[in-house]
């Protein structure tokens, strides 16, 4: 469930080096945990109205992962 966020969200995701949010759309989730926990949460955005792919996120994870 995302509203209202669960209470140890930001606790949880402070604990990771990377945060992903993969969304279908321009990234009104990422903002709202940018904005609710100051992390650098990394997007990935499609806004062509198809779903994202597995491949495709792993592509990105992976890309993320070796920076």
């Amino acid at each position: 469930h995302l509203k209202p966020f669960p209470k140890n969200l930001g606790e949880m995701m402070k604990r990771y080096r990377h945060v992903l949010v993969p969304e279908i759309n321009n990234g009104q989730l990422v903002r709202l945990l940018r904005d609710e926990y100051l992390l650098d949460a990394v997007p990935y955005n499609k806004v062509q109205g198809v779903p994202i792919g597995r491949q495709e996120l792993v592509d990105f994870a992976k890309d993320i992962l070796d920076k």
